[in-house]
């Protein structure tokens, strides 16, 4: 298989044939063998009847119907699971994203020998207030904390190579990220624009509420991309600030005594020195238990701190080899 083209889809019944007949029509000239993924994210507007009609007269259809509703990032893990193609090209089921440009991206994955290619709406057919305000902010932020310079990242339209996107763990609002995520496995990407359309059917499920899940899963990314294996060197830093921060309330009390006579026991710095001092060393506790938990999530399961790209005359590392010779 080539190609698997992966849509998450929530409530799109009136979009659902017109986006497999834009698939047909964008896929069917090229010489590629390709299936299409839908996924039902817990639909209730019988959008599932549509994608079994489809899948009843096109083999290349598969769908996943999900229990009920999970979210995009859930639903669009569960596609990229059950995906065979060599190249994963995932896109939103509300034909805002144009499927005419997919041949371009895995043109240009190909070509250019990168592990991904993501689309950037070039000309955003949104309302301004409630979608596109908050997306350039959104993006402005993520692109500042986590470095990644991608201007798009709510783009769904992606092309990654296989071993790429399975390597990929979404929750949350994570598809929002996954440029970081791919970042952060050291591979090489780059942006290109694309055609965006105005939504003609159906409803939006983005709202301005999103925006802080978005935010709140900001702060997980960049834990994960700066502190995933060394929790201790942020908990760490934040108790000695605390603790830092005490000791100077503690000095200034005691300077106040010596210098007007104030009492230490009502001098509401003495307070706050000894509960800067609690906080510190609560924190500092929380990261020796992070530093034990990551130990023992790599060692136990036998995961590495690192991603080879390739190796060349090297005999593969079998888990558990390091601990038997050591205790041999």
């Amino acid at each position: 298989m080539d190609l698997s083209i992966v849509i998450p889809i929530k409530d799109e019944r009136e979009n659902i044939t017109k986006l497999h007949e834009r698939l047909d029509e964008a896929l069917r000239p090229s010489d590629r063998s390709y299936e299409i993924i839908l996924v039902d994210d817990g639909s209730s507007d019988g959008s599932h009847l549509e994608m079994a009609e489809l899948a009843a007269h096109d083999a290349r259809v598969k769908v996943v119907r999900l229990r009920r509703n999970f979210g995009q990032s859930a639903a669009m893990q569960a596609g990229i699971d059950y995906a065979q193609g060599d190249v994963i090209v995932t896109l939103d089921g509300d034909l805002q994203n144009d499927p005419a440009d997919i041949p371009m991206l895995v043109d240009t994955l190909q070509r250019g020998g990168y592990d991904a290619v993501f689309g950037m709406r070039a000309q955003r057919q949104d309302t301004f207030i409630n979608r596109k305000l908050p997306s350039q902010i959104g993006n402005w932020l993520i692109r500042k904390v986590t470095g990644v310079d991608v201007k798009d990242m709510g783009c769904t339209l992606r092309a990654l190579r296989k071993e790429l996107a399975k390597s990929l763990s979404l929750y949350g609002e994570m598809h929002r990220f996954i440029p970081v995520l791919v970042q952060d496995a050291g591979a090489a990407f780059v942006q290109i624009p694309v055609q965006h359309h105005p939504r003609t059917a159906g409803k939006t499920k983005y709202n301005i509420t999103r925006t802080f899940r978005v935010l709140l899963d900001l702060i997980t990314v960049k834990f994960m991309q700066s502190y995933m294996t060394r929790p201790m060197h942020v908990m760490g830093l934040a108790g000695m600030v605390a603790m830092f921060l005490g000791l100077l309330s503690l000095i200034a009390t005691v300077v106040i005594k010596c210098v007007d006579g104030t009492s230490m026991i009502r001098n509401p710095l003495l307070h706050l020195s000894v509960m800067l001092e609690l906080v510190g060393v609560q924190v500092i506790s929380m990261g020796l238990l992070g530093e034990l938990v990551t130990r023992t999530y790599y060692e136990s399961q036998g995961k590495r701190a690192y991603l080879v790209r390739s190796t060349l005359n090297v005999a593969p590392i079998v888990v558990g080899q390091t601990a038997s010779l050591a205790s041999s």
